[in-house]
């Protein structure tokens, strides 16, 4: 921890926003920029995903939490289709929820404060305040035992069943068929936790189907060991941010830019709230990184950081 003296503790006064009719999402966020709290950490945020991006590193993105189902596929889909994304990981039930979206079947707005036993009985299933449709699962079913089906008999990685799965999607947005039309890597280490997952298995009953969940490690590995002044972006925590932090702990590199959207609080000592300067301890995250944490709902920043991130850069 560094130490300062009164005076040059006392060199930054808090700057007031302005807010000015016709304002774009960047002049917004810069104008964020000289508050407290979390309006100047999401300015701080801004300002590293930007010098992040500009600079050409090597973008690592963690997805975790309900953001598919919550309404941010396209934003994760744009970025990587514009080559803001160099390599993804994310958890199995967001690329189911991609997967149903890909079919054209829809997730709803519904509500958080209602009756659940009604909703089982409407076999309508609930995430917060998102309704899906139980019955989608019977599709989705059909669809994965059909790309099972063309996977073959030889052993391959989760990655390159997530790039086979992406093969497979007809939709123009679709984070997994964009992924693999841009020969961007999807990592989901934990796909066993997930529907994904379970209809692998229930193929895997009657039919070969050889998947090597080590496989992955190599070729993040070597993604980690190529990587130009990395930097990660990540929603939420748990397995995908696990997942990218370890595999860049056994290179010659640290991750240079760090940025953490997340609700979780280090207190309880679990990884998804864990601060990046405690990553700094392990030498996941370099001493001279930049990287901050913004507290806040991701459905809230991550649009924001994207949009002024991308206004920025499109003003160069």
């Amino acid at each position: 921890m560094e130490h300062h003296s009164p005076e040059e503790k006392l060199q930054h006064p808090i700057n007031h926003a302005r807010i000015t009719e016709g304002m774009d999402v960047d002049s917004l966020v810069q104008a964020m920029c000289g508050c407290a709290f979390g309006a100047g950490k999401l300015a701080d945020a801004v300002d590293i995903y930007h010098e992040m991006l500009a600079g050409g590193s090597t973008s690592f993105f963690g997805l975790a939490g309900a953001m598919v189902p919550a309404g941010m596929r396209c934003i994760v889909a744009d970025l990587i289709k514009d080559g803001y994304i160099d390599v993804l990981v994310t958890t199995g039930a967001n690329m189911v929820h991609e997967i149903v979206e890909s079919m054209g079947l829809h997730h709803y707005k519904g509500c958080s404060q209602c009756d659940d036993i009604e909703l089982k009985h409407e076999e309508i299933n609930r995430i917060y305040d998102v309704y899906l449709p139980e019955p989608y699962f019977v599709d989705f079913e059909e669809k994965m035992q059909a790309i099972f089906s063309d996977m073959g008999s030889e052993t391959i990685s989760i990655r390159q069943m997530m790039t086979h799965i992406g093969n497979h999607i007809d939709d123009k947005d679709s984070i997994l068929k964009i992924a693999a039309d841009m020969n961007v890597p999807v990592f989901c280490p934990a796909i066993q936790d997930s529907m994904i997952g379970l209809q692998a298995w229930l193929y895997k009953q009657k039919n070969p189907l050889k998947v090597d969940a080590f496989e992955d490690m190599r070729e993040i590995i070597d993604l980690c060991y190529e990587a130009k002044r990395p930097g990660a972006l990540l929603i939420g925590g748990g397995v995908p941010k696990n997942y990218i932090f370890q595999s860049m702990l056994i290179t010659h590199q640290e991750f240079e830019y760090a940025i953490q959207l997340t609700m979780d609080t280090p207190e309880t000592g679990g990884l998804s709230g864990a601060t990046l300067d405690e990553a700094r301890s392990w030498g996941k995250v370099s001493e001279t990184a930049r990287s901050v944490t913004v507290h806040s709902d991701a459905t809230i920043t991550l649009p924001i950081l994207v949009a002024a991130a991308r206004s920025r850069l499109a003003k160069e």
